[in-house]
């Protein structure tokens, strides 16, 4: 119940929340690796070869510095980025609410972003045959798109609010859809008097 709790401490008065829940936890590897994960062992791999070749050879001090930047990069790349995605994911609460959508979720500190149901008319589900996946809240860039989740510095900013990856996503975006009906009705139903 802990991300129940901490999404209650958003809500405005009256604000009932619909649905709640964290994205799914553990290893997690995504369309986008296809490409990541051999970009990566090559790049690792090169940089370890330059390190390796630079330390062994006494090469100049500056050559041996200069591998250092691209091996630590390789090692991001390469492993480092599926525990910082991991750890994320542990740091990210969603919420839908008969106003809202919320996202809670930072690295070190807490960011919340709220969007309201009124304003979204481009919702986009992405299922897979578990039936988990991802709803995104506004159109990305799609040269951003599929980097999402890769845990690539500064991607995040560039892309549309989404909940990704949750489990049972159809039921979510049912959810999602019912309460902005529920909304236009009230707001229809409020300005007819």
């Amino acid at each position: 119940m802990q991300t129940e709790q901490i999404l209650r401490q958003e809500l405005g008065r009256e604000e009932r929340l619909l649905w709640s829940s964290m994205p799914l936890q553990g290893l997690r590897l995504r369309t986008s690796d296809a490409v990541a994960i051999p970009f990566s062992l090559l790049w690792g791999g090169f940089a370890f070869f330059w390190e390796y070749s630079a330390v062994t050879s006494h090469a100049p001090f500056f050559f041996m510095l200069w591998g250092v930047p691209f091996v630590l990069m390789g090692l991001y790349i390469t492993v480092g980025r599926f525990f910082v995605d991991g750890y994320l994911r542990t740091r990210t609460y969603y919420g839908v609410t008969d106003r809202r959508v919320i996202i809670i979720s930072g690295f070190s500190g807490k960011e919340v972003k709220s969007l309201n149901l009124s304003g979204l008319n481009d919702i986009s589900l992405k299922e897979q045959p578990d039936r988990s996946g991802s709803i995104t809240f506004g159109a990305s860039n799609p040269i951003y798109a599929m980097r999402r989740g890769t845990a690539w510095p500064g991607v995040n900013k560039q892309l549309a609010p989404a909940f990704d990856p949750i489990a049972e996503a159809r039921k979510v975006y049912d959810v999602v859809r019912e309460a902005q009906h529920a909304q236009t009705v009230r707001v229809v139903a409020g300005s007819g008097g």
